[in-house]
């Protein structure tokens, strides 16, 4: 029992945050593709795939930093560093979820499948891209946008447009809150040599987050504009500019512990335009 719990938390399925980011474009996706009407099962489907996907994640960045968890203050007490759960068994874990995540991803059209394959392999570049480059969180933001084409293929939607937008606006989205759970790391970072954009923004860390999230704001206006600017949509905004108002307030002083709250904040991000797309499709 305890070696499950420990593959748990090697999972990170008790700190499900990772996959509410993770779920929340996706399901804005499905909700334009589907026009308000994924059926279930698709939307059963994605969530399974989006939480198997996350978890394959968390495991592969904890194998490929189980040699530098135990150097910083947030991670040491992480299965692998604590010696709870050992490297061949995370990657036997890792290749089980993944296992998982393809029978479910084969449940979906061809065109989805083969962009399934593609999000595996950028979201197993991602923890190892840290070492030679200070854009990880790029490369997090490209795997975390995967979920929003597969929505479109897999409901043979041809709102591709869209879909881009879409893709670009949680891609900067990704970038941003990232940066503020690098923020909370990045002493750590620095000592170990790990790279992040909280190391490359510096001392404009803060202004750079503030740009990245009136760019966020600007594109989601314009997915409300396609929408004649439905009202659930407009409000959604403008709880979005008070959310991330409040973020700031957060990072002010770059405390670690508060910038971590403000990277787990964006859960309320994509929760608030999720409801004002199902309210525009479901009520008006």
């Amino acid at each position: 029992m305890n070696k499950l719990q420990a593959y748990w938390r090697l999972m990170r399925a008790d700190r499900p945050i990772g996959t509410y980011l993770l779920a929340w474009p996706t399901i804005w996706a499905l909700l334009i593709a589907g026009d308000g009407e994924p059926s279930l099962k698709l939307f059963t489907l994605f969530m399974l795939g989006t939480f198997f996907m996350r978890s394959a994640g968390c495991v592969i960045n904890d194998f490929a930093d189980r040699n530098l968890d135990g150097h910083v203050s947030r991670t040491r007490q992480r299965p692998i560093p604590a010696g709870e759960v050992t490297a061949a068994e995370a990657l036997a874990v890792f290749t089980g979820l993944l296992f998982a995540a393809f029978i479910v991803v084969l449940q979906l059209n061809t065109e989805t499948v083969m962009l399934a394959f593609l999000a595996v392999g950028i979201a197993a570049l991602y923890p190892f891209c840290k070492r030679w480059t200070h854009l990880p969180q790029v490369v997090l933001g490209v795997a975390f946008s995967f979920g929003i084409l597969m929505a479109f293929t897999s409901q043979q939607s041809d709102q591709w447009f869209i879909a881009g937008v879409l893709f670009v606006t949680n891609l900067i989205w990704t970038v941003m809150y990232d940066t503020e759970y690098a923020m909370a790391d990045r002493d750590d970072d620095i000592n170990i040599g790990i790279r992040s954009t909280a190391i490359l923004f510096g001392r404009y860390d803060r202004a750079v987050i503030g740009l990245l999230q009136i760019l966020t704001v600007l594109l989601l206006s314009y997915v409300a504009w396609l929408f004649n600017w439905s009202w659930p949509l407009l409000l959604s905004l403008v709880v979005i500019v008070v959310l991330f108002g409040y973020q700031q307030q957060l990072i002010k002083e770059r405390e670690p512990a508060r910038c971590f709250q403000a990277f787990l904040h964006n859960h309320y991000v994509g929760m608030t335009f999720a409801l004002g797309l199902a309210w525009h499709y479901w009520f008006l």
